[in-house]
């Protein structure tokens, strides 16, 4: 996956995006464009994609801090774009949108499953206690799912302004 220097430049752009977005929707509890993000530069760049998501998981630690919190974020990010890749790439385009906001509400959901086998073993957590801390946070996973899949209808306009931009690029060239 060798990069350009203006693929260097976007996708720098791109997890800065990402890193900005989080920060303004902080005030919103587990409301946020991540997994629109994710989902959308997924579809556009496929494999390339893992490199503004983790620009964005690079930028989360430099400047929240790299303590055990930012260790799942090395990986929870991937299962949602390792669901992205295997979806087809040719899907009818009334069922796109909500394919695409239904993988992101997934991954909303699931969040808190996903994060807890690294909080299990940095914390010494025993099975049941890891199902006591997911179990204890549904609540936000609920947030966060629903939340995703209202956002989710961002992926589509972004797909496409992410795909005009990189039309308009390639006839600059």
């Amino acid at each position: 996956m060798k990069l350009t220097i203006k693929e260097i430049a976007i996708f720098g752009m791109l997890g800065a995006v990402m890193y900005a977005s989080k920060i303004i929707m902080e005030l919103v509890p587990n409301v946020h464009l991540i997994g629109v993000f994710t989902v959308a530069f997924t579809v556009v760049y496929r494999k390339k994609a893992l490199y503004p998501i983790y620009t964005y998981v690079i930028l989360n630690g430099v400047f929240c801090g790299f303590a055990t919190w930012w260790i799942p974020y090395l990986y929870v990010w991937t299962v949602l774009w390792a669901a992205v890749m295997l979806l087809p790439k040719e899907m009818p385009k009334k069922i796109r949108p909500f394919v695409y906001m239904a993988v992101c509400a997934a991954h909303g959901f699931l969040f808190g499953m996903l994060y807890a086998p690294v909080q299990a073993i940095l914390y010494g957590l025993s099975f049941e206690k890891m199902v006591a801390w997911i179990i204890a946070g549904l609540p936000w996973d609920c947030i966060h799912g629903i939340s995703n899949f209202l956002c989710g209808v961002l992926i589509v306009p972004i797909i496409s302004t992410l795909r005009l931009a990189e039309k308009n690029a390639g006839k600059e060239n």
